[in-house]
């Protein structure tokens, strides 16, 4: 999807800052909503389908957890939050609501831009040519088809975030090879910075649970003083 055909919902409770946002977005050729509280985002969010959601946690009334709490429920809308919530246990707590990135106040109106282009390419650029969409690992234990975003393990549909996917799919590009956490982030976050590099062990697990993939792990393997990598063979 091009930037200048995606429409971004914005939800902050500070006009100020709405209107920030909403220039330097719209100087990039997106088309902005607004909405000052969680009520009002989820009525856009059914009513416009946004492409993406901006979300700010610290908002009156409904917060802005239980908003992409609620939007998880129906929706795979793309969500960057947005808020001065900087502990790590907050960041943790918007990765596994679903949020594909986080981004803490004060911040750069241009980095913000730079990050909502790269959720939306790994949203809809794709990971695979039709050829070599559906592929599976372990004799068929686990089967990833890249074009449609499915993955099934031991036959059975498992349910995965965006991101879980595409940490998925990255360590299934290389069976067996060891990748760090900062290449993990870059991978699935399309950016490399150290405050996200331990957030990779929080999508490990959650993939883990959703996989079967029990101690001793043989689907997602840890890798001593490196990172992990995919303990399957690619089926030929």
């Amino acid at each position: 999807m091009k930037s200048q055909t995606a429409t971004v919902l914005v939800v902050d409770d500070e006009p100020k800052l709405r209107a920030l946002v909403r220039d330097y977005l719209e100087r990039d050729g997106y088309t902005v909503q607004e909405a000052s509280e969680g009520r009002a985002a989820l009525d856009l969010a059914r009513s416009a389908h946004p492409d993406l959601v901006i979300l700010d946690l610290g908002l009156p009334g409904l917060p802005g957890e239980e908003v992409a709490r609620l939007l998880r429920k129906t929706s795979e809308v793309p969500i960057v939050m947005l808020t001065a919530k900087a502990d790590e246990n907050d960041r943790v707590m918007g990765l596994r609501l679903g949020a594909d990135d986080y981004v803490v106040k004060p911040f750069s109106p241009r980095e913000l831009v730079a990050r909502v282009e790269a959720v939306l390419r790994r949203a809809h650029g794709g990971l695979a040519t039709a050829e070599e969409a559906a592929v599976s690992y372990g004799s068929g234990r686990l089967r990833i088809d890249a074009e449609r975003r499915e993955v099934h393990a031991a036959e059975q549909p498992v349910d995965l975030t965006r991101t879980e996917f595409d940490l998925l799919a990255a360590l299934a590009s290389r069976p067996g090879r060891a990748w760090t956490r900062m290449e993990l982030v870059g991978r699935v976050q399309g950016h490399t910075f150290e405050a996200y590099e331990r957030t990779i062990d929080v999508h490990v697990k959650n993939l883990r649970r959703k996989l079967g993939d029990t101690p001793p792990s043989r689907v997602v393997v840890t890798v001593p003083g490196v990172g992990y990598k995919l303990g399957l063979e690619k089926d030929a």
